[in-house]
């Protein structure tokens, strides 16, 4: 009787996962509908470009040349698609029955040794609701995926380009950027899987999600093998992420498309909350920050602009102790 029922047991667990897996493409979609606008453009050199409403789409649509504008539009583009990747990780993990809490702590953990900056306020070991695994999730996320961001190629190689003839680097940037964001990139590395686009996801790939990770939530390494043969998984899972790599791939041509180049920061475990360099993750009770809320840990990254505006930092909050 257990060889006959089995097959099926099999199937129907297949099918709770599809299932867990379409209901965080449904939440993700609701809050891409409910989100009609995401950028700001205040006039004034030093401001935030939060004074504005903009779509982003309205930006992305025409664009003959690199702006501060058109770099936010697709940072936008870069939150919405690590929110989506990330639900999708933490809903597997949980789907695999993973222990989420100890799973936090470990990320929380390995941020407090990234950020070498002293601080004398105490910042208790988990300062994270359970119910807010998923900032941390994303934090550990972006930092895999930023990393080598301020390099013309993420470190990939030696290049110099961008100093050796920075006018026509430039150049070059945007026109990837222009032929780039229009393209799908399952298509485009299905025909070249080893171009400099698939060597980035190559390595972000296998810099975020590590062996044990994969076989646990997959029961096996077979996206990582194919990965590190030098192809890229038709996979779901895949899909999603290259979703992610892709976004992080035009803010980065962008940003080496611009003149003077964005400078990135990053908000540090345990600093001061400034409303004019970050923005909560969590849902703020009346709109404003309340005094004594300090860094718990960053989330993404933010950056400072040429024209003067700012792309605010995303953290996690928490109260002073």
């Amino acid at each position: 009787m257990k060889e006959v029922v089995a097959p099926y047991e099999a199937a129907v667990e297949d099918l709770k996962r599809e299932v867990k897996v379409k209901e965080v493409e449904i939440e993700n979609l609701k809050e891409k509908l409910n989100t009609v606008t995401c950028l700001s453009n205040g006039g004034k050199k030093g401001r935030s470009l939060s004074k504005r409403k903009v779509s982003c789409s309205q930006v992305l649509g025409a664009a003959p040349v690199p702006t501060p504008e058109l770099f936010e539009a697709t940072m936008c583009q870069v939150k919405e698609a690590s929110k989506s990747f990330t639900s999708l990780l933490l809903s597997l993990m949980r789907e695999a029955r993973w222990d989420i809490a100890a799973a936090v702590r470990s990320i929380e953990a390995a941020t407090a040794a990234h950020d070498t900056t002293a601080y004398t306020t105490t910042i208790t070991p988990s300062v994270i609701a359970n119910h807010h695994a998923k900032y941390a999730l994303e934090s550990y996320v972006s930092r895999k995926i930023f990393q080598g961001f301020d390099h013309e190629t993420f470190y990939m190689d030696g290049s110099l380009s961008s100093l050796l003839n920075p006018d026509q680097y430039h150049r070059e940037c945007f026109t990837q950027y222009r032929d780039m964001k229009a393209m799908d990139p399952v298509e485009l590395l299905g025909i070249l899987p080893t171009c400099n686009f698939g060597k980035f996801c190559s390595k972000k790939y296998l810099a975020i999600v590590h062996p044990k990770m994969e076989e646990s939530l997959f029961g096996d390494l077979e996206q990582r093998n194919q990965v590190m043969a030098g192809n890229h998984p038709r996979s779901q899972f895949y899909g999603e992420f290259l979703g992610l790599a892709k976004a992080i791939w035009l803010l980065h041509l962008l940003a080496f498309s611009l003149d003077p180049s964005p400078s990135q920061f990053e908000a540090s475990r345990g600093a001061e909350f400034h409303p004019h360099y970050m923005e909560s993750v969590g849902k703020i009770s009346g709109g404003r920050v309340p005094t004594g809320q300090i860094v718990g840990f960053p989330v993404s990254p933010g950056f400072k602009l040429g024209n003067g505006s700012v792309v605010k930092a995303r953290v996690y909050l928490v109260a002073r102790t």
